[in-house]
């Protein structure tokens, strides 16, 4: 039996650190299931169908070095449901900072109290990634900043389109 994990998040767009944690997920399991959240009332800079495909172009490599099942998919329910669903018996949760980590283990608790049997497990950044944050990312674009050590060289290229750079 293949063993599961989730790593939810809007991936708007997939960071270096995002990699990072999906890459230290890989290690723990045979099929890691990335499912980005598609809120209704939310405004992404990308649609959902380019975050899938940032997603299956960066973590393609991810996969063959890994020797798992990376597998990309949306949702926009609760994160325990798309687990169940995807019989993932673990969700992975990066950490960068306290604030992060305070309001994960809110999180925790909820999702705890939903789906007991669903496990969560923090994987804190690696220090060269620690600092990086979608948000600022896309804001950094948005001025014409440099963002080339944040993002893949892809999506780089993808956020200068954009914002026409």
């Amino acid at each position: 039996m293949l063993r599961t994990g989730l790593y939810p998040g809007t991936f708007d767009p997939v960071t270096n650190g995002h990699l990072d944690v999906i890459a230290r997920a890989c290690a723990l399991v045979d099929r890691l299931v990335i499912a980005i959240g598609v809120h209704h009332g939310k405004a992404p800079l990308f649609d959902a169908d380019e975050r899938i495909e940032m997603l299956n172009e960066e973590c393609a490599g991810i996969a063959l070095e890994t020797d798992t099942v990376i597998e990309v998919v949306t949702f926009d329910g609760l994160v325990v449901d798309v687990a169940r669903e995807e019989e993932a018996g673990v969700l992975f949760r990066g950490l960068r900072d306290a604030t992060d980590f305070d309001y994960e283990m809110q999180m925790v608790g909820m999702n705890g109290a939903m789906a007991p049997d669903v496990q969560t497990v923090f994987l804190p950044a690696s220090g060269e990634v620690r600092h990086i944050a979608a948000s600022l990312v896309r804001q950094i674009a948005a001025m014409s900043g440099d963002i080339d050590s944040f993002v893949p060289a892809r999506v780089a290229r993808r956020l200068r389109d954009r914002f026409d750079y």
